[in-house]
Formats: C-alpha cells, structure tokens, sequence
C-alpha cells in the first residue's frame, strides 16, 4: 500500500498514463486514497488473493446492454449473486446481455478485467447508466482498479463520491436483498 508520492519513486512510468488521469482527479480534489501495485487481476476470483491486504468493500464490476442497445455499469460486492432476468426488473429494461470487449472500450476506454466505476470518466456523452450496489456504499473504503488491473485504489465512499461529482456522474443505488 503507497501514497501517490511513494507510488512515483523510483518509476519510469509515463505521467499520461491511463491510471495518472485517475491520480490526477483525485489530488485534484484533495482526497486521500492509496495505492496497491500487484499482477494483473481479470477476475474477483484473481483479486481474492489480496484479501487481508486491502481492507474496505471490495467489488464487482458489470458492463451490460439491453436489447435497445443502452449501456449499464453494475457494481456490486465481490460476492454478490447477480440473476439478469431479475436485474432487468430493477432496471426497468428488459434483454440484459453482457457488453462486448468493443463495446466496452468504445463506451468506457477499458479493457475486460479493467472495469471499475473510475471508467465513467472516459462516458463523456454519459452514455452509460451507473448503478451501485446500496450495500457496498456501506462500506468506509472502496477498491477499485483505476483503468488498469494491475493497480487498485483505496479511498474513502466519500471521497469516491466527491469524485463522481466532479466528473458530473449521478449513481443509481441498487439493492440486491
């Protein structure tokens, strides 16, 4: 776990890296997080690994399209069931299917086992509907990668939060109960 600071000593990284454009909004905005170097993780099941070393709500991450082709990022917990059929009812959609690796990167500028609400800042037409599981924003921490799988931020939900606001981002709570 390092700060920015100790994030940057020592690397060759290129500050227009995908992730510096996460670091960036959140210094900007003052807001205390840190950050988690380790292998590229794709799946929950990769990232449990980590568990014990990062503490806080840790998620999963959906990118899904309905049959009229609208576009949804579902975060929940990392445990949480997902039954489609039933989310097309609490979404008020109906043909939920998961986005194409294309789709994704057209719509977020990710790539799969990078997705995370910290992509909503690459929807600059807000092309896609966030929602997030009420649970999860119990939670006092939040992991999510910052564009990239092989890194994982720590932040307050608050803070998380004043970082959706400053990219003009509303989330819709979900409950999965």
């Amino acid at each position: 776990m390092k700060t920015f600071t100790e994030f940057l000593k020592g690397k060759n990284t290129l500050k227009s890296s995908m992730e510096f454009q996460i670091f960036n909004s959140l210094n900007k905005l003052k807001c205390d997080y840190f950050i988690h170097e380790h292998q590229a993780l794709k799946t929950v099941a990769d990232s449990k690994i980590l568990r014990g070393i990062m503490k806080g709500g840790h998620s999963k991450n959906l990118f899904l399209r309905d049959k009229k082709k609208n576009n949804f990022l579902i975060t929940t917990n990392e445990d949480q069931k997902i039954d489609l059929k039933n989310l097309e009812k609490k979404l008020g959609t109906s043909r939920l299917s998961f986005g194409s690796p294309d789709r994704l990167y057209e719509f977020l500028g990710v790539k799969p086992g990078s997705v995370s609400p910290f992509a909503l800042i690459n929807d600059h037409k807000k092309r896609v509907s966030f929602y997030i599981d009420k649970n999860l924003l119990n939670e006092t921490i939040l992991n999510f990668h910052p564009l990239t799988n092989n890194l994982t931020i720590s932040l307050k939900t608050k803070d998380f939060e004043r970082f959706l606001q400053s990219i003009k981002r509303a989330y819709n709570e979900v409950s999965f109960k």
